[in-house]
């Protein structure tokens, strides 16, 4: 609602980047939720499981099939029957090559179905949240978790269900083969397994630092690129790029340091891993002549031993892939699991022929319990009055129109329009009999036609621009070179502040709604453009209830209530040439502005 936090709320800010992933709090918890996202496409994860485990161990047959092909055919030079066998060797690995493609095409859906559908029930939850929460939790960090934490699920998805069903049945088909072909050397290659775990442990445990220290170098990096291109201006004129450019430096320095260290530790994994396979190669081969086993065996043996590292490898990449996803969702499904805006009440009712009188009666509210923000506040505005609200900042002024328009909820008092209690108003209703233009104006990706109609679907073209011409607006849109169909977005530099504070001026004048909220509806403007637009504003407030947050006290004199607010309490209340014969805390600010 305001374009300032509320008074005691901590303020939105940017999300803090290059930040190490956070281990999650309820691992079992979270998993348990994520797999009954997983869960909703159940024949699709059954096809994956079953497609995966078929590859996977057809696969495997192939291996023993090569010692099946040199003991039975090469070795007594059956050639007629090796061709037979490379034939059938060959459409076992057509066979799991198909497999292969079958489940990755459907790990994919998979994921993707799933991802799309916790990011449609985020999205969707965001949409019932209170404005508390947008208030309390900074813009970045929520991009971030519809974005990166959502992606980070995505990617671990797309490999970490087949690669862990692949790993596992990997590991125990190898050692199932290997025992019927000879628990002997089976023995033999179980045997450096421990050896390559507690060397992957030990690199990855000190890698896994130096990465974490390049990701963190990496964001600072980011932070210093985002802020130059965003403070290009300010950079220029302090003349600061040799300033920005050693920084930068500095940064760039330190996060190729921290890189080198990073992957050479990191490539330390692939010579370790190539020695410890190397040393079981050995010993199989050596016990395998020891012990007269036939060449073919000894041949398979190399091969399983070959494939029997890998998955474990695998699996503790998977940890780490898995971890980071789960921390994600737990952050997403710690969004889904705030409470949303009170649903309307039993016998809630639609405000209908709406004539505007609005009573704010012993009004207390705090947005931090114990840190009190409004104080008994007694305010009637009767149909077709201008209330103006005024006083310094912090003093109440944007929290009573959050009140209003329930945004949030009092928690001592009653607020009504024509007497009738706004918590037994629909909420719906309630804001739409609301229109209200912000001092921070915000546009959506579209063009200047839509932006205007944004609160009246359907209005016809004659009607929007009867809105711009009330606003001011027609004249500067009519200059542009594709009219009312220029395209906008929210950070466009196509038009000015001004200009775009005028275009929701017109958007609320279009909605054509029963009460008006006005926070510091002109201020983006200059003075004769603000003469204008006040002069538009006084036809349309004509006859409507309207509410208005002004710092520049000269546009609020006509207003029929003028309510000066202090520390949350309402000090004086009258008109302005009564106001301005007390003498007091108003006076004094009009003539400081007039001063000034």
């Amino acid at each position: 609602m305001a374009s300032n936090a509320p008074t005691g709320m901590p303020r939105s800010g940017r999300h803090d980047r290059g930040r190490p992933v956070e281990k999650p709090k309820n691992i079992g918890k979270t998993l348990k939720k994520l797999w009954a996202y997983v869960g909703r496409h159940g024949i699709k994860l059954f096809a994956v499981i079953f497609f995966v485990i078929a590859s996977t161990l057809i696969n495997l047959r192939g291996t023993s099939m090569i010692g099946t092909a040199i003991d039975g055919y090469i070795l007594p030079g059956d050639f007629y029957g090796l061709r037979r066998m490379l034939i059938r060797l060959m459409l076992v690995y057509v066979l799991s090559a198909f497999f292969s493609w079958a489940q990755l095409q459907l790990s994919v859906n998979l994921a993707q179905h799933t991802v799309a559908d916790i990011r449609r029930d985020l999205f969707e939850k965001l949409q019932l949240l209170p404005l508390k929460f947008f208030d309390t939790t900074p813009r970045g960090d929520i991009m971030s978790r519809i974005t990166n934490d959502v992606d980070t699920i995505s990617n671990a998805l797309n490999v970490s269900i087949t690669q862990f069903i692949s790993s596992t049945v990997t590991i125990v088909g190898i050692i199932g083969f290997m025992l019927y072909l000879s628990p002997l050397l089976t023995l033999v290659v179980v045997v450096t397994v421990p050896l390559l775990i507690a060397a992957t442990n030990f690199i990855t445990k000190h890698s896994r630092i130096y990465f974490k220290q390049q990701q963190k170098a990496l964001g600072d990096l980011n932070g210093i690129v985002e802020e130059n291109i965003t403070g290009q201006k300010v950079i220029k004129v302090f003349v600061k790029e040799e300033d920005i450019k050693q920084k930068l430096n500095v940064s760039n320095t330190a996060l190729r340091d921290i890189g080198v260290k990073a992957q050479v530790i990191s490539g330390v994994m692939g010579p370790v891993s190539t020695f410890i396979n190397s040393l079981g190669y050995g010993f199989v081969a050596v016990m395998g002549a020891l012990f007269n086993v036939p060449l073919g065996i000894i041949t398979s043996f190399l091969l399983y031993s070959r494939q029997f590292a890998r998955p474990f490898s695998e699996i503790a990449q998977l940890f780490n892939s898995l971890l980071s996803a789960v921390a994600g969702a737990e952050r997403i499904f710690d969004v889904m699991a705030v409470e949303p805006e009170p649903a309307d009440r039993e016998n809630a009712v639609e405000l209908t022929d709406i004539k505007g009188r609005v009573d704010f009666e012993n009004v207390d509210f705090s947005y931090v319990e114990g840190t009190p923000i409004l104080k008994n506040i007694n305010l009637y505005a009767k149909p077709g009055q201008t209330i103006a609200l005024v006083g310094p900042t912090g003093a109440g002024k944007t929290t009573i129109i959050n009140l209003l328009t329930r945004f949030y909820d009092i928690q001592k008092g009653r607020i009504s329009i024509d007497n009738t209690d706004i918590l037994d108003i629909k909420m719906s209703s309630l804001r739409r009999s609301l229109g209200i233009v912000l001092q921070d104006t915000y546009l959506f990706s579209g063009t200047i036609f839509d932006n205007i109609a944004y609160g009246r679907p359907g209005a016809t073209e004659a009607q929007v621009k009867e809105a711009a011409m009330l606003a001011n607006a027609h004249e500067f849109i009519r200059r542009l070179p594709q009219g009312y169909q220029t395209f906008l977005s929210e950070d466009s530099d196509t038009i000015s502040q001004g200009q775009k504070q005028m275009l929701a001026i017109a958007r609320t004048i279009l909605a054509d709604p029963a009460i008006l909220i006005l926070d510091e509806a002109t201020s983006n403007v200059d003075t004769r453009t603000e003469v204008k637009i006040q002069q538009a504003m006084l036809t349309l407030m004509k006859g409507r209830t309207s509410f208005v947050i002004a710092h520049r006290l000269s546009t609020i004199r006509n207003a029929n209530l003028i309510a000066v607010l202090k520390d949350g309490e309402i000090i004086e209340r009258g008109d302005h040439h009564e106001l301005m014969r007390q003498k007091g805390f108003y006076y004094n600010l009009y003539m400081n502005q007039f001063a000034e």
